[in-house]
C-alpha cells in the first residue's frame, strides 16, 4: 500500500501523505500509515490541547542547533531549489531574510552543549546508501570540511554561496549586530555579488522585489523565538507575492507544542500563490514537559515540479536514519494545480 502511495503523481493535483516511522533505521517500505506525531495536521490541531500562555518552548540561539535534524531537512530542500534553478541561464537572486552565521565549528563551546549534530549530519555523514538528493546535501557540507572529518557545518548563507554562479546575486539579512558584522567580514571579499544588511530582513525583503532578473528564490528562516514571527511570516509573502508572484519562497518552522506552529500550514496555504507544497519531518515525539523542537517544516511556495518527487526520495529515508523514536516520521501535501 505505502508503494502505490509514495508512486502517486503529485504535479497538477493536490494531494497529502502522512507516514509515521516505526521505529529509526526502519525499511521505508515497512512503515505504517497513521497520523505522523507532531505534524502540523489538521485534525490533530483541530483536537489538540494548546497552551499559548506557557513561555516560549524554544530557546534558537542556531549555535546550539547547527547540523541537527531541521537544518539537514532546510538544506537539503534548499540545495534541490538551487539545483534547478540555477540550469537556466538568466541569472537568479537570492535572498536570506535571517542568514545568521555563514559557518558554524561544532567543536565549539555551542555547538558542544547538546551536541545535536549527532543527531543530524552526524548520522548521514559516514553513509553511502543515502538517495542521490542527500548525497548532494552532503557533497555541500564536505565542500567546508576538505579533510574529511565534520569539524564545520554551513550556513545556508555559504551554501547558496557555494552554489551560485559569478551572474547570481545574494541578499543576506540579518539583524543581530554580532551575526551580522560576522556575515560581512565573511563575505568582504565578495563584491556586489553578495551584499550583508544588518537590519530587519521581513522588512528589507521589500526593496529587493522584484529582482532585475524577475528570478528569485527568498529563504525565510527566523527564531519563531519571538511568537510574532508566524504572522509576519504570513504578512511578509502575502506583501512579496504582490511585488514579484512568480518568485520561489521558501519557509522553515519549527514543530514545537506551541498553537502558532500549528497553525502557520494553514495559513500560507491561503496565500494567493500559484501553488504550494509542505513537507515535514518528525523525529521524536514531543517531550512530556512541553519544550524543545521534536520536528520541522519547509513550506514551498511556487516550488519547481521535480521538489515533490525529491522529498518522496528523501524524507522516507531522513524519518529512518534520525529518527530518535517510534514516532518518527514525515508528512507530504501539495496543491501543484
Amino acid at each position: 500500500m505505502l508503494s502505490a502511495l509514495l508512486d502517486l503523481r503529485m504535479r497538477n493535483h493536490r494531494t497529502r501523505e502522512h507516514v509515521v516511522a516505526p521505529g529509526p533505521e526502519q525499511n521505508p517500505h515497512q512503515l505504517s500509515l497513521r497520523p505522523a506525531a507532531g505534524l502540523p495536521d489538521r485534525r490533530a490541531a483541530a483536537s489538540a490541547t494548546f497552551q499559548p500562555d506557557r513561555p516560549p518552548m524554544l530557546s534558537y540561539r542556531h549555535a546550539f542547533h547547527a547540523g541537527n535534524h531541521a537544518d539537514v531537512l532546510k538544506h537539503a530542500v534548499l540545495i534541490h531549489l538551487l539545483n534547478y534553478l540555477v540550469q537556466k541561464d538568466k541569472p537568479l537572486w537570492y535572498a536570506d531574510t535571517h542568514a545568521g552565521a555563514a559557518i558554524h565549528a561544532l567543536d565549539s563551546s555551542a555547538a558542544m552543549k547538546n551536541a545535536e549534530f549527532e543527531s543530524g549530519i552526524g548520522r548521514l555523514w559516514s553513509r553511502t546508501d543515502l538517495p542521490v538528493p542527500l548525497g548532494e546535501y552532503l557533497a555541500q557540507v564536505r565542500a567546508v570540511n576538505p579533510g574529511g572529518v565534520l569539524r564545520c557545518y554551513p550556513g545556508s548563507a555559504r551554501i547558496a554561496a557555494q552554489m551560485l554562479r559569478e551572474k547570481d546575486r545574494l541578499r543576506l539579512f540579518e539583524l543581530h549586530s554580532t551575526e551580522s558584522r560576522g556575515l560581512q567580514e565573511y563575505f568582504c571579499h565578495a563584491g556586489p555579488r553578495v551584499i550583508v544588511q544588518a537590519g530587519d530582513g521581513f522588512d528589507g525583503l521589500k526593496s529587493l522585489l522584484p529582482p532585475p532578473s524577475r528570478r528569485g528564490l527568498v529563504l525565510i528562516d527566523p527564531s519563531y523565538e519571538d511568537k510574532r514571527d508566524y504572522l509576519r511570516v504570513r504578512d511578509t509573502l502575502r506583501d512579496a507575492l504582490q511585488r514579484f508572484a512568480t518568485g520561489v519562497y521558501a519557509v522553515w518552522y519549527p514543530v514545537v507544542q506551541r498553537r502558532e506552529s500549528h497553525q502557520l500550514p494553514a495559513m500560507l496555504k491561503k496565500l494567493p500563490a500559484r501553488n504550494w507544497l509542505h513537507a515535514g519531518l518528525t523525529v521524536k515525539a514531543p517531550s512530556a514537559d512541553g519544550y524543545g523542537l521534536h520536528g520541522s517544516g519547509m513550506f514551498v511556495l511556487n516550488p519547481p515540479w521535480t521538489l515533490p518527487g525529491m522529498l518522496r526520495k528523501t524524507l522516507p529515508c531522513l524519518a529512518g536514519v534520525l529518527g530518535q523514536d517510534a514516532h518518527a516520521g514525515y508528512q507530504i501535501e501539495s496543491d501543484l494545480s
